[in-house]
């Protein structure tokens, strides 16, 4: 499996080393390039057309909310975590509205770094329930259609849920009593089937066709 290329944006360069350094002790990545401010990371995302992008959300020039937006709306297949040091949910809910899949927090050890990189990749990496219900809550302000046929089976109907309520496919799989390579399975066929890239956008289509909504607890199947 030839491994992910990275590209790495943030305007310190000692932050940059840092991240070059952990993710070139795992071969299951590679650096496609470095940017130091929004402007750069823009313009080498449609030059090398990374696999995913490791993007500071403060930064000169064009922050990283803002690059993530472009990057996102032209390429939405490229994954970006956002890197951060502190766990604003603020910062981080603005970045998951506009488009990236999660975030990292750089003191993190190296080892969770490589846990959670591979787990974007592979779309397996959960939003926090706060997250999730923040996002819920967010949608529940959007006019929704009148509530349409999914062309779900009922299966796929539960894994949604659970996706909504920000759940990791591992607690899917114990949730449901199926094994968690089912559930990445389901996952795919539930993305194909309604053309989404991702978790945030399955949650976000969900809840605008009608198949589940917000309560008080933030979530609920319809």
């Amino acid at each position: 499996m030839n491994p992910k290329r990275i590209l790495l944006a943030d305007d310190h360069a000692l932050a940059r080393e840092a991240m070059r350094e952990i993710i070139l002790t795992d071969d299951s990545f590679a650096i496609a390039g470095e940017a130091v401010n929004g402007y750069e990371a823009v313009r080498m995302a449609e030059e090398q057309l990374p696999d995913m992008i490791l993007m500071d959300i403060s930064m000169p020039d064009m922050d990283g909310l803002e690059a993530t937006k472009q990057i996102k709306e032209r390429f939405p297949h490229i994954k970006i975590i956002m890197v951060t040091v502190s766990d604003d949910i603020t910062h981080l809910f603005e970045a998951i509205k506009r488009g990236a899949q999660g975030y990292l927090l750089k003191n993190l050890h190296p080892a969770s770094w490589h846990e959670y990189l591979r787990a974007v990749a592979f779309d397996e990496a959960p939003m926090s329930r706060e997250l999730a219900v923040r996002l819920l809550k967010e949608f529940s302000s959007v006019q929704t259609t009148a509530q349409e046929t999914s062309p779900l089976t009922s299966r796929e109907k539960e894994i949604l849920t659970c996706v909504a309520r920000g759940k990791s496919n591992k607690e899917i799989s114990n949730d449901l009593f199926i094994s968690e390579h089912t559930v990445k399975n389901h996952l795919k066929n539930i993305l194909q089937k309604l053309h989404l890239n991702n978790r945030v956008q399955l949650t976000r289509y969900a809840y605008e066709k009608g198949w589940i909504r917000v309560n008080k607890a933030g979530y609920e199947k319809r």
